[in-house]
């Protein structure tokens, strides 16, 4: 990998982790136009890593006071029926789907899957079905409002994810719109239901990265660093934008660019300018 390539791929990755566009959707159609070659799905997991960094210092004190009032709560029924206890529960059994189906298809997501048609496709597919979740959705509840079954439901969301081009928080923002939350309150669960499943999966691709005779270009240690750092610090920034974003303007924008960008992968596959593969 050149230092050119981990460079721009650190930005992408901090530029669109928390947008409804696919982070390594981007990641594989930039790597497919500007640098030809796949930088392939570990680059993608370990970059998550400073993207979800930039999560638990934004929402440091939220994830403090829901870790610790979790635990308190193991021992005192008297605080189970406060939102932060409940809520360790919600990401807890949300992140639970993720990760079986993140095992069960490890081999198919780090090859079929990240075929450009394959992401180009579900880019314009789900622009469609987020455009109806914008339409369709009520958003009057806020987290307040939040049962076991919303995060069921959105943990279900966020392993669609697992497929380029699905987008993780576009799949959850999804899912939290049908089920009529709020967009604020969509992306906030969002945000912390991410944790333990990008930590995981980013920890356990550490090894794979390196690995010559595994998928993808292999970067160097700095490199890996330089990236993820870079991601970091324009995934913090991200986060900060799109949750002034949905509190004031629809989601349709992001369903405008998710069909355009697929559009135009799908005309650069078909007259041969990129490889699918």
């Amino acid at each position: 990998m050149s230092w050119l390539e981990a460079i721009v791929l650190g930005i992408v990755q901090g530029l669109t982790e928390f947008l409804p566009v696919s982070s390594s959707g981007h990641l594989r159609i930039t790597s497919a136009i500007f640098f030809e070659e796949d930088a392939g799905a570990s680059f993608t997991a370990v970059t998550q890593l400073g993207t979800e960094a930039a999560v638990l210092l934004y929402f440091a004190k939220d994830i403090w006071r829901i870790s610790r009032t979790w635990v308190v709560g193991i021992w005192d029924k008297s605080v189970r029926p406060s939102l932060d206890y409940r809520m360790g529960w919600y990401v807890i059994v949300g992140s639970i789907p993720i990760g079986i189906l993140g095992f069960l298809f490890k081999d198919q997501i780090r090859g079929v899957a990240r075929n450009l048609y394959v992401v180009a496709i579900v880019l314009i597919a789900f622009a469609f079905v987020l455009a109806f979740a914008e339409y369709w959705g009520r958003k009057h509840r806020t987290l307040e409002h939040f049962k076991m079954r919303d995060g069921v439901v959105m943990g279900f969301a966020q392993a669609l994810a697992l497929i380029p081009g699905v987008s993780r928080s576009g799949a959850t923002l999804t899912a939290g719109l049908f089920l009529n939350l709020s967009r604020e309150a969509a992306a906030r669960y969002s945000f912390l239901l991410a944790i333990p499943a990008v930590v995981m999966s980013g920890v356990f691709s550490l090894p794979d990265v390196f690995d010559t005779s595994g998928e993808g270009l292999i970067p160097s240690p700095a490199q890996m660093v330089v990236a993820t750092v870079l991601a970091f610090a324009v995934g913090y920034a991200a986060i900060a934008w799109l949750l002034r974003f949905v509190a004031h303007h629809t989601l349709y924008v992001f369903v405008l660019y998710r069909v355009a960008l697929g559009s135009l992968v799908l005309v650069l596959l078909t007259t041969g300018t990129i490889s699918a593969t």
